[in-house]
């Protein structure tokens, strides 16, 4: 018992020892100075969200349309073939001046008024003459190279029932209609499509805007409206769906610049911005409003770019590399939204290029704010008037291709052919109809009327009855109108984007006829302020031709 307590008080004694020495050893009690509290550290300064100035690119970025545009280069211009003429005989009555051979082994294959087209009556007491080539000695019908060419349905019958596809009724409904078979009222999209591009790529181009708004939508696949997969992979497959419709258009005019489809991509934007490129006069530089993409400012960067030097900031070494810039000219704002549980919470804009007083400014003409409203009215538009993109439908898009041939149709129908209700002007004097209604009082007009293209709106068979067909062949097309396919003689020199910047007007003179045929519907009475190429020529027998403030009896009712 004692051998224990003796244990324990040595226990406690070496433990008072070892409290003094820790003690004597403590920092804090041989300098008698108490530790300081530790303060604080201060917070972080705040990231600034103000745009910084955008410095440049080393490099340009690519755009594979402007690459094929100046991999296809020039071709050798195409000597014409001798003029004929015909001293004896009887004088022709009836014009061929706007006819060629469609024959491609014939020397005058593509060339108007050199006298080879004579005409050879109405066949069958058909309304459409036959012309015949005195140099390969073949015959050809008047409305060959069109659509209406080689039907055996009456055209009016055609044109009400391409009419009713470009209101937004479905192929198999059109079919049901006018009592014809699928696959019939098929056949006649394609073709009239094909047509419709043509008749887009003459008109449509050194237009002139002051604002373009862009913007894309998505097809609705037809998994996500029978509930076969759920809403996770049907985003997932919308964000891959190559069926995005690409669209630009003037707010102005409400002129719709172009319509494409495609993946929303950064490759697919520099094709739609190229071809509104395209679509607008060389030295046009309009304010562009789109959502918050991003690549939307990679492509106009492309196109509306230009290299600049840097200033030396040294006296020794290296001199500063050339940065891929915006042209001074470029301003591009954003138009931003914040969408929370399906409902709008925040609209932010923000000016990519330019400054967002010099934006303000050009809006200031038309006392208009910052917005992208026009082109999403028609987003809308083209989601009643185009089958395959509509909401709740059973003509879901079925593919590209055949999305691409609608909205083909419906952007000359837009264009030229639908009067816009905001785009109408008074009448000087009322105009008294054939009913007993009320007068008169207001002009329609299109889009296209608006920017200065027609002066008239161009009824549904007048567009269908300009030959085309050599449109298709690179070599030598006569269709387009600025003389851009006439084998390189009329197309001067070409910018990286493919337009005319110094068109040789000599072509105008040598071929004049070669013009005026491309342009049967052009304007026939205001022809101020336009190129000069764009001359009116004589309609064919069975168009409908408008004058101002009139309809065509192939219009549809209500539209």
């Amino acid at each position: 018992m004692a051998s224990h307590l003796v244990f324990y008080q040595l226990l406690l004694v070496a433990l008072v020892c070892l409290c003094c020495v820790l003690h004597a050893l403590w920092p804090g009690a041989r300098t008698g100075v108490r530790p300081t509290l530790l303060q604080p550290s201060p917070p972080r300064p705040k990231r600034s969200r103000e745009p910084k100035p955008f410095a440049g690119l080393l490099h340009k970025p690519l755009c594979a349309a402007c690459d094929q545009a100046a991999a296809s280069g020039h071709k050798a211009p195409r000597t014409p073939p001798p003029l004929l003429t015909y001293a004896r005989g009887r004088k022709r009555t009836i014009d061929s001046q706007n006819q060629f051979c469609p024959d491609l082994d014939c020397s005058y294959y593509g060339w108007l008024g050199r006298g080879n087209i004579r005409a050879n009556g109405h066949p069958g007491s058909n309304p459409w003459r036959q012309f015949q080539c005195i140099s390969c000695l073949g015959y050809f019908h008047q409305l060959h190279g069109t659509p209406l060419h080689g039907k055996h349905v009456s055209i009016d019958k055609l044109v009400w029932a391409v009419g009713a596809l470009a209101e937004g009724l479905g192929i198999r409904a059109v079919a049901r209609v006018f009592e014809v078979d699928p696959n019939t009222v098929l056949a006649w999209l394609v073709e009239v499509a094909e047509h419709a591009v043509a008749f887009s790529q003459y008109f449509l181009h050194d237009v002139r805007v002051t604002q373009v708004q862009l913007d894309e939508l998505f097809a609705l696949l037809s998994a996500v409206k029978t509930g076969e997969v759920s809403e996770a992979e049907a985003v997932e497959r919308l964000s891959r769906s190559p069926h995005w419709v690409w669209a630009a258009i003037d707010p102005v005019t409400k002129l719709l610049l172009t319509v494409d489809v495609g993946d929303r991509t950064r490759a697919m934007a520099q094709r739609v911005v190229h071809q509104v490129v395209q679509v607008l006069a060389p030295d046009c530089v309009p304010l562009f409003f789109t959502d918050g993409f991003k690549e939307y400012a990679t492509a106009l960067l492309t196109h509306y770019g230009q290299w600049v030097q840097l200033a030396r900031r040294r006296t020794h070494g290296p001199a500063a590399k050339p940065r891929w810039r915006p042209q001074p000219g470029l301003l591009y704002a954003q138009v931003i939204k914040t969408v929370r549980r399906r409902r709008l919470v925040r609209v932010h804009y923000r000016a990519v290029f330019g400054t967002l007083e010099a934006v303000h400014q050009v809006l200031a003409a038309c006392g208009w704010q910052i917005n992208t409203a026009f082109i999403e009215r028609v987003n809308l538009t083209i989601r009643q008037h185009v089958a395959a993109v509509g909401r709740r439908v059973m003509t879901l898009c079925k593919g590209a291709e055949g999305l691409r041939q609608q909205l083909a149709l419906y952007h000359v129908y837009y264009n030229f052919c639908l009067p816009h209700a905001s785009l109408r002007v008074p009448l000087l004097q009322p105009e008294p109809t054939n009913g007993t209604g009320s007068t008169k009082r207001w002009r329609p007009r299109t889009p296209a009327m608006a920017a200065g293209l027609t002066d008239h709106v161009i009824d549904k068979e007048s567009c269908f009855q300009l030959p085309y067909s050599l449109s298709k062949d690179r070599d030598f097309p006569v269709y387009i109108g600025d003389g851009s396919h006439l084998g390189g003689s009329a197309r001067g020199e070409q910018d990286m984007h493919g337009r005319i910047t110094n068109p040789d007007h000599g072509a105008l003179d040598a071929y004049p006829h070669i013009f005026e045929s491309a342009c049967a519907l052009r304007c026939s009475t205001n022809t101020q302020g336009l190129p000069s190429h764009r001359l009116p020529i004589t309609p064919s027998p069975n168009a409908s031709w408008h004058v101002p403030g009139q309809y065509s009896h192939h219009r549809l009712e209500g539209t």
